[in-house]
Formats: C-alpha cells, structure tokens, sequence
C-alpha cells in the first residue's frame, strides 16, 4: 500500500497526476484497505484453508530431458536432486520431476500449502469422508481425492525432499 501511495505522489509531483485524481485515487486505496479486512473475513471458509499451490509434480520417462527442458525455457533452477526426481525451483514454489519409464508421462499429484497446517486436524477430516492418507508425517503426506487424483498437503513453507 506504501509503494502505490509513493507512486501516485511521484505521478502527482510530474504531473501525470492532477490534484482530484490524486484525492480519488488515495480515498479509492483508503477505502480498500478499510474494507479488505472484512470482506476477506466474511469470505473466509471455516475449518481448512488451502493459500497456495505449493507445487505439481509430474511422472515422466525421461528424468533428463523433461528437467534440461524446463531448466532451459522457462529458467527454474534446479533445487533438489536424487536418480530419480529432480525439484526445480518456480518462485516460492517448486516443479517436481518424478522418473518413470513403465507408465506414459502423467501428473503424478499436486499439492497445496494449507493455512495453520495440523497435519492431524487434516486428516480427522479426510476419515469423516470416508477418505485414506499415506502416512503418519506431520509435515506432509498424501491422499486420493474422490475423483482419484493424489492430492498432498502441508505448510505453504514446504520446499519438498527427494529420496
């Protein structure tokens, strides 16, 4: 909010801005920021809350040439290595590159960052769903949503591990 009220007296100062422009534009800012509060908590879910797409890992053939091929045109810098998965960094996120010749390339899952994560909490509510998870970490672990797609969850700060 700071930079944007910087900005507009910079606009103002070389006179990209007039004085009303100036006057409506920092009442439209003061408004947002006293209305931004509420109506975030009035939209807010109760229970769990997903804030971010921490990262999707896909399942490829050739290890080498899908994480070349990302490094390459879209810049991610490899973070993380093993034989077999290789996380490049996008962001605070991260692209996880999981090796496997038996099946043909795939998503292999995604994950989100939850906010307050308790990993114990979470998976109370996937058992009252009927629902299973694949381990007992309290950092991260997996689970098949109804449709089937692997779905893993943890702390938005999650950087990911290989083995």
């Amino acid at each position: 909010m700071i930079e944007t009220i910087e900005r507009m007296l910079s606009d103002l100062e070389q006179g990209k801005l007039s004085r009303r422009q100036f006057a409506v534009s920092l009442a439209a800012v003061a408004t947002g920021v006293a209305v931004a509060p509420r109506a975030l908590a009035a939209a807010a879910p109760t229970g769990l809350r997903a804030v971010s797409l921490n990262h999707v890992t896909v399942r490829v053939p050739d290890l080498h040439r899908t994480s070349q091929f990302y490094q390459e045109f879209f810049g991610m810098p490899l973070k993380q290595q093993s034989a077999t998965i290789h996380i490049l960094g996008v962001g605070d996120s991260f692209f996880g590159i999981e090796q496997d010749q038996s099946k043909p390339a795939a998503v292999s899952h995604y994950d989100f960052g939850m906010a307050n994560f308790n990993a114990g909490e979470v998976r109370a509510k996937l058992t009252e769903r009927g629902l299973k998870f694949d381990s007992n970490s309290k950092e991260s672990f997996k689970f098949y949503d109804p449709d089937g797609f692997h779905v893993q969850v943890n702390a938005p700060d999650y950087v990911g591990h290989v083995s």
